[in-house]
């Protein structure tokens, strides 16, 4: 019996001793572009997670462009750390994997924001962007 057992208790042991070092929960963020204008180009997501990062060029927590499909599309973000994010999306209808602007930085592609809208004079910040972020979820932002 006695032998039985210290094969067990090492693997409970050696399990006891990993679990500190596991990191926190990751999940599947899926987010649904509604209201595309036609099936060209590519849906591109930014996820961003700090103020600091929100809308800067090359400082998305996590992305990715997608083909697009008229009327929506979905793009799954997998392995998402928990924590607060806010998300952007731009319709790059020419397929250059980049936000085309105007001479000031005015967005010529359609953009939009999970909770947040273009304001007059410019984008949204982060915390009127910004969700938690704790399960896998579903979110849904329209082109308007």
């Amino acid at each position: 019996m006695k032998s039985l057992l210290r094969p067990i208790a090492k693997h409970v042991i050696f399990i006891l001793l990993l679990y500190p070092f596991c990191g926190s929960a990751q999940h599947t963020l899926t987010v649904t572009a509604d209201g595309i204008s036609s099936s060209e180009g590519f849906i591109a997501v930014g996820v961003y997670n700090t103020e600091d990062t929100f809308l800067k060029e090359g400082k998305i927590f996590a992305g990715s462009f997608e083909p697009t499909k008229m009327g929506k599309t979905k793009i799954t973000i997998a392995d998402l750390p928990e924590g607060t994010y806010a998300v952007s999306i731009f319709h790059d209808k020419n397929g250059n994997k980049a936000l085309d602007t105007n001479f000031i930085g005015i967005p010529k592609e359609p953009v939009a924001f999970y909770k947040g809208k273009m304001k007059t004079f410019g984008p949204p910040d982060f915390e009127e962007c910004a969700f938690v972020f704790d399960s896998d979820t579903e979110i849904h932002i329209p082109f308007r």
